[in-house]
């Protein structure tokens, strides 16, 4: 009896892989002629197309503009002014020693005039107590902040791109697996119908094919739901509609090999550290330009101008004068806002300080999580694949067993279900894997489009720095050109 279920078994084993077998050779056929998607191609289109992303550019653009306003405290400034009026006057004169009576003649004359003038004023500071100086610092040191924010950004589109890539994926091999499952349970219960017919089994077991069918269906459409679910959100970060995903493989290979060292990485790389350090060096460079409040202020100024109708009233005058002055102001007292002000951006110092450390005590612990999802994830797949293998022996020796009476029905769906759940894990575990390795890669701050080699041409965050740094006056942004 046990030769003749063994034979059943080992039949059994060779008809499902010689149904996997042709499975793998139509998808190899059918992905001849069509175009598939790979993990990397789609990380390339978020790259360029993800709105996040490009917002995020747009606001290292918008904070590079904060460096030509630093630097404008160095240049001169000029102005022209321009005056234009009306003016009438009735000039009355005695005129000799009058006569007998005292009555003098009056000589006089009525004008109409026309006072217009311009003037140009340039002035330039030579000394302000530093506040150009260090404002110029501290707006470099914002640049450098709000460019270690965007690559915080970039690592999370790339990091959420490669969950919501991984998870189509999934979700489509489990809709499969539950698919397959209902085949398989229609199956069973079609056999089990027919053995009640002949008297082999009872209704119970009629009744518990028809539970484990109804339960399959129910999986199914949960399946169902949760891969529309995860399509909606590929399309929200990549930007399309997955098609013919390609498996994606882990990115252990540019992993630090120990969590130490991991460790010692993302203190250094991590953008959520570098960020936190520019502004601490921002907050800094504040304190000073406060300070400068209380410092001498020194600046030239000169003023050219040229007035008519508009000297001691006579028309047809004209006055040209040019000259240049010194000024020098001391700050003695304000009204107090100059030290509170330099008492709040000392109290900022100090919040930008313990956000640094808050930074990177978030980052390491970021790493050991990472990690260790990412060990689970390794441990969870070599315990799936022998969970399936086992499985698949259970599932064949009872259907073999069940055959010849040793086994219920009940068995056979309970083996049948074993093997799902097993297969499920792991298609799961598989999932996990290549998501932690992209979180574990992102939790060092080494999640990059250079690092894991998109085939995109690299964001250049200078050019646009370089391009207004130094622009003395224009409205129109470089990409307006």
């Amino acid at each position: 009896m046990k030769g003749a279920v063994w034979t059943c078994i080992r039949s059994s084993r060779r008809r499902y892989f010689t149904i996997i077998a042709l499975t793998l050779l139509s998808v190899t056929v059918n992905s001849a002629h069509c175009r598939s998607e790979s993990l990397q191609s789609a990380l390339a289109r978020a790259y360029y197309a993800n709105p996040d992303l490009n917002q995020s550019r747009s606001k290292v653009r918008a904070q590079d503009e904060e460096a030509p306003k630093a630097l404008a405290g160095m240049r001169p400034k000029a102005s022209i002014g321009a005056n234009v009026g009306g003016l009438y006057g009735n000039v009355n004169i005695p005129f000799g020693s009058g006569d007998a009576a005292g009555r003098r003649t009056n000589f006089g004359e009525s004008y109409v005039g026309k006072p217009r003038g311009a003037t140009l004023n340039v002035s330039q500071t030579l000394f302000d107590g530093g506040a150009t100086t260090n404002n110029v610092r501290r707006a470099e040191s914002g640049v450098f902040a709000a460019r270690a924010s965007m690559r915080l950004t970039e690592q999370a589109i790339l990091q959420n791109g490669a969950t919501a890539y991984m998870n189509v994926l999934r979700d489509t091999a489990v809709l499969n697996l539950r698919k397959n499952n209902i085949g398989v349970l229609e199956q069973q219960l079609k056999l089990t119908q027919d053995r009640f017919d002949i008297g082999e089994v009872t209704r119970t077991d009629v009744a518990q094919a028809q539970s484990s069918l109804a339960q399959a269906k129910t999986e199914y459409y949960t399946a169902q739901a949760q891969l529309k679910n995860s399509i909606a959100t590929y399309r929200q970060i990549i930007g399309n509609e997955p098609d013919k995903l390609e498996p994606a493989r882990s990115l252990e290979p540019l992993l630090p090999h120990t969590l130490n060292e991991a460790i010692e990485v993302a203190i250094v790389e991590h953008p959520g550290v570098k960020a936190a350090i520019h502004q601490v060096d921002a907050a800094e460079m504040a304190v000073k330009v406060a300070e400068a409040a209380l410092a001498p202020n020194l600046s030239i100024n000169a003023q050219v101008s040229n007035n008519y109708d508009n000297f001691n009233g006579l028309p047809g005058s004209r006055a040209f004068l040019a000259g240049t002055s010194a000024q020098l102001n001391i700050p003695l007292y304000q009204g107090g806002s100059e030290y509170a002000s330099i008492r709040q951006a000392k109290e900022q110092l100090g919040q930008a300080r313990l956000n640094m450390d808050l930074q990177r005590d978030s980052v390491r612990a970021s790493v050991v999580s990472t990690y260790g999802l990412l060990d689970t994830a390794k441990s969870s797949i070599i315990s799936s694949i022998s969970a399936v293998k086992a499985a698949e022996i259970a599932l064949a020796g009872t259907r073999a067993e069940a055959k010849v009476g040793q086994r219920t029905t009940l068995d056979v769906l309970n083996a049948q279900q074993a093997l799902l759940n097993a297969r499920v894990s792991l298609v799961t575990a598989q999932r996990d894997r290549v998501v932690a390795s992209y979180a574990a890669l992102g939790s060092i701050g080494r999640l990059s489009a250079n690092e894991i080699n998109l085939d995109v041409q690299v964001y250049d965050v200078d050019r646009h720095y370089d391009q207004v740094k130094s622009k003395w006056m224009g409205v129109d942004t470089p990409g307006d050109k």
